[in-house]
């Protein structure tokens, strides 16, 4: 991403300074954008102190302060803290700034409801692999946001991994339950992996670097190609070898049943949250 895709954002303020904003400040400084056009409001003045000496951000003295002028707005607080935040700056915000919210499971009509129906809002849905700058983000807007402020919002986030839009609010529950919480989902199997090769008699250390190693290549190789998952599964196992042996037990087990009902359990959990910020 070249400078020029920044060169028309003269003022973006961050609300809030904690881990999101910070890989996103990383990024964005990173692919170009000027870190004094930054300005971060947060409730904890270390905070803004180390993000000021890290990366040159300009410190707000408040919320207010911070969206005064600002062309974009990212909301990075805590969901439960959001409505207040909204409350504070929407009598200050530009008539024509872009409100990006990184806040899991506040759904638009709640976040135009608490910030005017006039402001512009595009929620996305990042996750904790962005901290790494290898994150996957899922963005929401309604139709009536158009493509300028659609692809600045895109940039922006890409500063942190890759990038793609849903069409209906209601997939973010879906991206929630699949990019949000994955994380976890392969770290619990990375685990389950490491144990089972260290009671076969692997030493802890070896088990570790061989398990990460392993993920890290499976997920390397599958970007690089463009063969569907199931082939490359296929390509791993001979017929009657060791992989298939493994792969045998795990369908004996009803691992595919078991992840579908994992991620409608995440999915369903995450509509329920977004149900409860919405009705105040």
């Amino acid at each position: 991403m070249s400078d020029a895709d920044f060169s028309n954002v003269k003022a973006l303020a961050f609300i809030g300074g904690g881990n999101m904003a910070i890989a996103l400040i990383s990024g964005l400084t990173r692919r170009g954008l000027p870190a004094e056009r930054i300005v971060v409001a947060d409730p904890v003045p270390e905070a803004l102190r180390r993000l000021q000496a890290d990366y040159g951000i300009r410190p707000a003295t408040d919320n207010v302060s911070a969206v005064k002028h600002a062309q974009i707005v990212i909301l990075a607080v805590k969901p439960q803290f959001l409505r207040t935040v909204a409350a504070q700056i929407a009598p200050h915000l530009s008539p024509d700034a872009l409100i990006i919210s990184i806040a899991a499971g506040i759904p638009h009509t709640a976040l135009t409801r608490w910030l005017g129906a006039h402001a512009t809002v595009i929620r996305t849905m990042p996750n904790r692999p962005a901290f790494n700058g290898c994150g996957a983000t899922a963005l929401y807007a309604p139709a009536a946001v158009g493509a300028e402020l659609r692809t600045v919002a895109q940039a922006i986030m890409a500063a942190v991994g890759i990038t793609v839009w849903v069409e209906q609010e209601s997939q973010l529950d879906t991206v929630t339950a699949l990019s949000g919480s994955g994380p976890a989902y392969f770290f619990l199997l990375m685990e389950a992996l490491e144990a089972a090769a260290q009671a076969r008699g692997l030493p802890a250390a070896v088990a570790h670097e061989l398990t990460l190693q392993t993920a890290f290549g499976a997920a390397q190789m599958a970007q690089q190609s463009l063969e569907p998952l199931a082939v490359l599964r296929e390509q791993v196992t001979s017929k009657g070898g060791t992989t298939a042996a493994a792969l045998a037990v795990f369908e004996a087990a009803g691992l595919r049943a078991i992840v579908a009902q994992a991620v409608a359990a995440a999915d369903l959990r995450s509509g329920e949250l977004a149900a409860q910020f919405a009705a105040f």
